[in-house]
């Protein structure tokens, strides 16, 4: 019995180190999307404040004007700002056990969120928009939702009940 507590004590520290490795990776590339990447738009030559302080100011805006934007534009704002935060909600709970209640892992998806948009403000690269801030927190609770989902498969097919 002792053993099989410490395999899976051992097993569950392998867990933690492998998402930890992956979400410092996307850490990294995250950062350089929101930052450094000029398919994004991160150029240097425009070097000026932008923000939108109005909610769903900008989704409104990319839905309305879609044929003359692209559908690839427009996708690429709303469900990318939806899957940029994914990861932060899926990993955040398996490497962090205080991070398993959804209201903890929502409230730390916006706080991030409104780090990178200040950031992008303050460092003139974006824009900071409160659309973006929404989009990021709605991608960390589905983030969430998905490590939940996938918790509950793990524990029902492996036979243990972790916490």
């Amino acid at each position: 019995m002792t053993t099989t507590i410490s395999s899976m004590a051992a097993t569950r520290r392998k867990h933690r180190l492998a998402a930890g490795i992956l979400f410092l990776i996307y850490f990294v590339v995250l950062f350089y999307f929101l930052f450094f990447s000029e398919k994004m738009g991160r150029t240097y030559s425009e070097r000026a404040y932008h923000y939108n302080l109005v909610p769903l100011k900008e989704i409104a805006r990319f839905v309305k004007y879609w044929r003359v934007l692209g559908m690839k534009a427009v996708l690429l704002n709303i469900l990318g700002n939806v899957a940029a935060f994914l990861p932060f909600g899926f990993f955040l709970p398996v490497i962090w056990e205080r991070t398993r209640h959804w209201y903890i892992t929502v409230i730390l998806s916006f706080a991030m969120s409104l780090t990178v948009e200040t950031m992008q403000l303050v460092g003139k690269v974006g824009s900071f928009d409160v659309d973006d801030l929404l989009l990021n927190t709605i991608g960390g609770f589905v983030g969430y939702i998905i490590f939940a989902l996938a918790k509950g498969v793990w524990e029902r097919y492996s036979g243990t009940n972790r916490k």
